[in-house]
């Protein structure tokens, strides 16, 4: 009966790695997260852990006032998948706030956001 159970829980963790792994993370960015940056980029660069499905993932960028400033071009990188990008303007110094939703090819939706900075 021990044993049962202790290859219950094991199967039980198995399946629920292998279900965290099903959903499209965060990697990295440019800006990087939480990052102060001296000038403006003229994109802002999201990777994520698995291929996305352009047209149900998003990705804007707002001002501190909530006002979303991105050029609203949102793609993905022909040569990775992974990878959604949007334009910005020339951004002046202050906060912004990265929203995304990444729907990847699995169907599995996830969202977030983060924070970076322009420096005066």
């Amino acid at each position: 009966m021990k044993i049962h159970r202790t290859l219950l829980t094991i199967a039980l963790l198995l399946t629920a790695a292998a279900a965290a792994h099903a959903h499209a993370f965060l990697d990295h960015a440019e800006p990087k997260v939480g990052s102060s940056n001296k000038g403006s980029p003229t994109e802002v660069k999201v990777w994520f852990t698995q291929k996305l499905v352009a047209p149900f993932s998003q990705l804007q960028v707002f001002d501190a006032s909530g006002k979303e400033v991105d050029k609203r071009d949102k793609k993905l990188d022909p040569s990775d998948q992974a990878l959604l990008i949007v334009s910005v303007p020339s951004l002046k110094p202050g906060k912004y706030k990265v929203v995304w939703r990444a729907a990847s090819v699995d169907t599995h939706v996830t969202n977030g956001d983060f924070t970076f900075e322009i420096a005066p």
